[in-house]
């Protein structure tokens, strides 16, 4: 038998990703069938507000794999961050610019929910 090389398996982050994405998806439809149009759909943008950054940082970050590789995780890392900081805030100024009539509650209260789904991460991913 041929030996194996050791791997490290790629982080689960999908999982995460997805929880996130479901929560804002439940949230979103529990606001549609109290029948308020408009608190359904500002429920489901404060979520995707939250959501996209992140999935953009995950899928930078996650690209690059292994020892060899290390410059290139640190760089695509630190300019990730970056990216998802610069894309929260334009998405944030996108919805309070564009999108009238908003609940800015449901919205702020959806991005917090959907945000600490992103801070227990690593409790998900150790599942």
């Amino acid at each position: 038998m041929g030996a194996k090389s050791a791997q490290l398996k790629r982080p689960k982050v999908l999982r995460v990703v997805g929880l996130q994405v479901l929560v804002t998806l439940l949230i979103a439809c529990g606001g549609l069938l109290s029948g308020d149009l408009v608190l359904a759909y500002s429920i489901f943008l404060g979520g995707m507000v939250c959501f996209l950054p992140n999935f953009y940082f995950a899928w930078q970050v996650f690209t690059h794999q292994g020892a060899h590789a290390a410059k290139d995780i640190v760089r695509s890392f630190y300019r990730a961050e970056a990216v998802k900081f610069g894309l929260t805030a334009v998405l944030f100024a996108l919805v309070f610019i564009l999108v009238r009539p908003l609940n800015p509650i449901s919205f702020f209260l959806t991005y917090a929910v959907v945000q600490v789904i992103h801070w227990l991460a690593p409790l998900v991913i150790k599942r």
